[in-house]
This record gives C-alpha cells, structure tokens and sequence, in this order.
C-alpha cells in the first residue's frame, strides 16, 4: 500500500476535541518516516500490542549514551521506520534561544531525519525522534558544529536543567543558569560515559517556588532559599490592606502552614519558623521579598515510580552558599557518587539506595553531619536505640 493510500481510522480519532492532536502535527511533517509512523501506531492499536523494539548498540563515537535505540519489528511492512532511534540534545541553560538558532536546528533535522521533534524532552533535552543507523554521526557533525551536544541516557548523569533564574525571576536565590553550566562542563564523563548503577538527575530551582519540579524528579535538587529574615515592606502591606486585591489576614496570614505570622496594621514575621513556602511572597510580591543571605538547600531522592514507587526527595543539606566555582557542592556530589556507585545496586536509583542503607548510615559514609532538617516526619517508634562514646564517662 502506498503512503497516500494508508488508512488510519483509529489514530484519526485522536484529531478530534479541542485539545491540541500529535497526529495532526504528525501529518503535517512532509516526510515517509512520519507517515509510516502513524501506520504502525495503527497496527499498534488493531493489535493491541506494541510494534517497537527498545536498546541496541548504537551510538555515535567515543560516547555511551545521547541515542536510544529504537527498532519496528515490522520493517517490511513499515521500511521507513525500521530504525527510529532517538537523540537527546543538551539544551541551552533556561531554554534561551534566538529564532536563528532554532532555525538550524529544525534545518539539520530535516536533512538528517524525520523532522519530528519534542521541545523539551522530560529531562530537559530537545528531542529529536527517529533516525536511522547510518545518519547518527552525520546529525552529530552537523550539531557539534552548531555548537550542540548529546545529553545524557542511559546509567548517567542526565542532562542538568534549571528554570530561568535570575535571567527572568526576581526570586532567583543564586544563579541557576550559572551552575548549570558549570556542572554540565565540569562532568562530561558521567554524562557522556555512563558509570553509575542508574540514572543521576540535577535540577536546578533558583527559588521555592521550584519551577522545575526539582523536588518530584531530580536525584540532587537544588532549590534556591535563604537563611535571614524575608524582607518587608511594611507601606506595600498596608497599600494590600487598602485594596480589594486581598484580604491580608485571611489570604496571606491565615494560610501561612506554620502559622508564623500576624498582622495587626504592621506585618510580623517570626523567621525561625517559616518553612520558605513562598505563598506570603507569591501573594504580596510588592512587599515581601526572599532575604538577602541567599544561598540552596540541597535535597536528594526523588525519582518517577518505574523501579519501586515514586519519591519525593529528602533535605540533604539545609543551607549552601551557591557562589564558583562551587567546591563545597561538587565534593559533596562526588562523595555521592563514589558511595553509591560501589555499593548500588543494578538500576537501583539514589533515593532507593538510601532507603536501602539508611540515611543515618548514608550520612556517616559521605562524611555529612545529620541535621534536624533531614526528618521528614515525628518519629513513630517509642524506642531509641543510640551509640554512646565510653569516653564521655
């Protein structure tokens, strides 16, 4: 059957509603991979099975990761899609791009392959979906010109990403951009050679607000914070007060989760307990602000439920200065790595690692100081069982 002839009823139905249709931007891509992909997602769904093959060996040189492998296990009947491998592209910081830039990169898809993309992938990389074995290292060239590289697949340190940060956000805490940059350059051997027992994710968040959703699918979040008083302006308030924009107590004050604040014509903030939740600042951005000593806390974990269930990462470090060239974090990231690259086990996630071992005993072997901050909840276990030092005596 020829590509104008091929009927796809069950797809079409996925172009009517009034969401957005993929296979209405599929069917505009003039190119035979396009079309024999929506032909064997049809055959997908008559037979209720998947017609896709995942992994194989390919690659481009010198690199472990960047390219999935993807394989029909229909290539006679759908030739054009018999290898539709993927390329993951390292995004620029913050995802800034001139429109010329986006220009060569849609130039060099189409030449090389099936000019369907995914802007951004989950992790953060531009997606590039479906080329064949022989154009991988012809789309390499022509990117590694461009000025882009592969991210990261694989058991690796996956492509870091941070929100916009201090380029678009007066939250910005510390330059996310910066240190993406910085932890993309510094380790290209964990993200181009995969070392690990699994995938390792960075997500930088200047802010609490966490943009990125660091805290819900990053293996090391970074989320911007500080550690003095949230700067007030006390006129601002009084003109929210005065407005029918809000209701000061019951809109900001009554929702604060620590119930740290009072008002009574003059906001108060009792700084020792709030929890950086951001709503106050969120609601009041002409009053308050985040304070002046910022810095990250670092948390650690989190990760989608594939291997085990999902989870929510854990404070690591509660407060860390994020100024280069960032000593105080890479030692910290690497003596993560060395621990958990040892005694890890095969697709076993950091936070499942921890959960394994510990995180009293994760602590102790990466040389961390516990902190009140690492309890996620009361302990529920009426016995304590502690170690003490005879020499104490």
């Amino acid at each position: 059957m020829s590509q104008k002839e091929r009927k796809t009823p069950l797809v079409d139905e996925l172009e009517k509603g009034p969401w957005p249709s993929f296979v209405k931007e599929i069917k505009s891509v003039d190119n035979p991979k396009a079309k024999d992909l929506l032909g064997v997602l049809e055959r997908s769904y008559q037979d209720k099975i998947g017609h896709w093959k995942h992994g194989g060996l390919v690659g481009v040189m010198g690199y472990g990761g960047g390219v999935i492998g993807r394989y029909n296990d229909l290539p006679d009947e759908y030739p054009n899609v018999a290898e539709f491998h993927t390329l993951r592209v390292n995004q620029p910081s913050g995802w800034f791009y001139t429109s010329d830039v986006l220009r060569k990169l849609c130039d060099i898809w189409e030449e090389h392959g099936s000019g369907i993309t995914n802007m951004h992938g989950s992790t953060g990389d531009i997606i590039f979906l479906g080329c064949s074995t022989e154009e991988l290292e012809p789309t390499f060239a022509a990117l590694t010109e461009l000025g882009f590289d592969l991210g990261g697949s694989g058991s690796c340190m996956r492509t870091p990403s941070c929100c916009a940060g201090m380029a678009r956000c007066e939250w910005a805490c510390y330059d996310t951009m910066g240190l993406t940059h910085d932890l993309t350059m510094e380790y290209q051997d964990e993200l181009h050679r995969p070392p690990f027992p699994y995938k390792f994710k960075f997500k930088m968040a200047g802010c609490p607000n966490d943009c990125v959703a660091s805290v819900a699918r990053a293996d090391l979040s970074i989320i911007g914070t500080w550690r003095d008083e949230i700067q007030i302006d006390q006129e601002a308030v009084r003109e929210y007060a005065n407005s029918s924009e809000l209701n000061v107590l019951e809109d900001v004050v009554e929702r604060c989760p620590t119930g740290c604040m009072r008002y009574n014509g003059q906001l108060e903030i009792d700084d020792e307990n709030c929890v950086k939740c951001m709503h106050c600042i969120n609601v009041m951005p002409k009053a308050l602000a985040p304070g002046k000593e910022r810095g990250a806390t670092i948390l650690i974990g989190s990760k989608a439920p594939i291997i085990g269930g999902a989870l929510l990462s854990s404070v690591l470090v509660p407060f860390l200065e994020m100024e280069p060239p960032y000593e105080d974090l890479k030692e910290l990231i690497e003596a993560i790595w060395d621990l958990w690259a040892e005694h890890g086990k095969n697709r076993e996630r950091v936070g499942e690692f921890i959960q394994r071992v510990g995180l009293g005993n994760f602590c102790d072997e990466i040389g961390l100081d516990v902190a009140p901050e690492m309890v996620i909840q009361p302990r529920t276990n009426p016995y304590i069982f502690y170690e003490m030092d005879t020499a104490d005596y």
